[in-house]
């Protein structure tokens, strides 16, 4: 992709990854990402926000060679992670006299990770600015929402603010502007999920800074920037603060059928009891579109056979995710069955405690279900609707 205008003096010059489909060897990215490199350009300094992952260094060195810049002042380090700071030391000796601007945390981190001389590591406090020459840098640190290291940077002048990883979305596009609201509820809802529920706690303090600023565009690290800052906004209030929906979500794992059967029985008796399901087999699904279930269900339950004393490994991962990104829900509950015997309900149970939500009594049976079985699964359907009506 070529350097693109977005205001009088700021381009994005950053990197599209059209491939990537594995982020962090953890994350499903079906629609690739972009690695946001952003050039601010006043009239005494040059200040460039970010670098980008290292695959993405010739479409960088590429793009600033497009706007012709000869110098550059300050490397703005929102986050120290690689994919946003990865050509950082190449920026560095390509422009030795550059310095780079970073939190306290970020650089100790950069100084760690790249070799950086810490000589050239300007700390910048929450509330600094630095003039640009009729552009304004102010810095906003934003810890939590990802790493303890990140930084907000806002230029005043331009009512643009940049927000490294909050509020991006992993979307490779050749729109500078994501403007369709089904397109980006998908992508972003998606990265909420993977990457920012767990920090939900945070999340409404950030969002009333960056409305008291009044600001036109928000330019985050990952995919297209918003014109349209209140509407996703407006998604992330929902998504930390709202109320959870009447949904359950089961994730299953089945060996030799008598799990799926159980769970076959318990999603209809919760369908005919009026709780909306979204239902992941484990061993196939795509662990995104799970957690993006999660960010708004009501009730999760695993279901889950035993090997050898306890849960399935994939199970093990689908507790350990929903423990790991912290969702909202109020309730939860385990499934599944046995040969003869094992510590699978406790397992699954200590995982999920730290999300601190009920934990509805199990129906955990010896080998394929029976009629008590399906009755007892059609109780719990009943037990589910009955909190959720509560």
């Amino acid at each position: 992709m070529v350097a693109r205008s977005i205001k009088d003096g700021i381009s994005w010059v950053g990197a599209i990854d059209w491939d990537r489909r594995l982020f962090d060897a953890l994350v499903p990215t079906p629609k690739g990402t972009t690695y946001n490199s952003y050039l601010v350009q006043g009239s005494n300094k040059t200040a460039l926000i970010d670098t980008v992952d290292e695959m993405g260094e010739a479409e960088l060195i590429t793009n600033l060679m497009t706007e012709t810049v000869d110098t550059i002042d300050y490397i703005v380090v929102s986050h120290a992670e690689q994919d946003h700071s990865g050509c950082l030391p190449l920026m560095m000796e390509l422009y030795p006299g550059a310095k780079v601007l970073a939190t306290p945390k970020a650089k100790e981190l950069v100084v760690e990770f790249f070799g950086i001389d810490e000589e050239r590591v300007q700390v910048v406090e929450d509330g600094e600015e630095v003039d640009l020459g009729g552009k304004t840098l102010r810095f906003i640190h934003a810890p939590w929402v990802h790493w303890p290291d990140t930084m907000f940077t806002h230029v005043p002048e331009d009512r643009i603010i940049f927000t490294t990883d909050f509020l991006g979305s992993h979307l490779a596009a050749s729109d500078l502007y994501i403007n369709d609201p089904e397109r980006l509820y998908e992508s972003a809802k998606r990265y909420y999920a993977e990457i920012m529920m767990p920090f939900a706690g945070s999340i409404p303090a950030y969002l009333d800074k960056i409305e008291s600023l009044d600001v036109e565009i928000i330019a985050p690290s990952h995919g297209p920037l918003y014109n349209n800052p209140d509407l996703i906004v407006g998604y992330y209030r929902q998504w930390a603060t709202g109320e959870p929906k009447n949904t359950a979500v089961i994730a299953y794992v089945s060996m030799h059928g008598s799990t799926k059967k159980m769970v076959d029985i318990l999603s209809n008796a919760l369908m005919a009891e009026g709780v909306d399901i979204e239902r992941f087999d484990l061993s196939v699904s795509d662990t995104g579109l799970l957690a993006m279930s999660l960010v708004e269900a009501k009730t999760i339950i695993i279901a889950t056979p035993t090997v050898l004393f306890g849960a399935h490994p994939l199970a093990v991962y689908g507790a350990y995710l929903a423990a790991a990104i912290k969702p909202k829900a109020k309730y939860a509950t385990v499934i599944g069955s046995f040969g003869w015997g094992g510590k699978t309900v406790k397992q699954i149970s200590d995982m999920i405690a730290p999300l601190k939500c009920e934990i509805i009594d199990p129906v955990y049976i010896k080998g394929h279900p029976t009629e008590k079985d399906f009755t007892a699964l059609k109780q719990l359907a009943k037990t589910i609707a009955t909190k959720h009506a509560e």
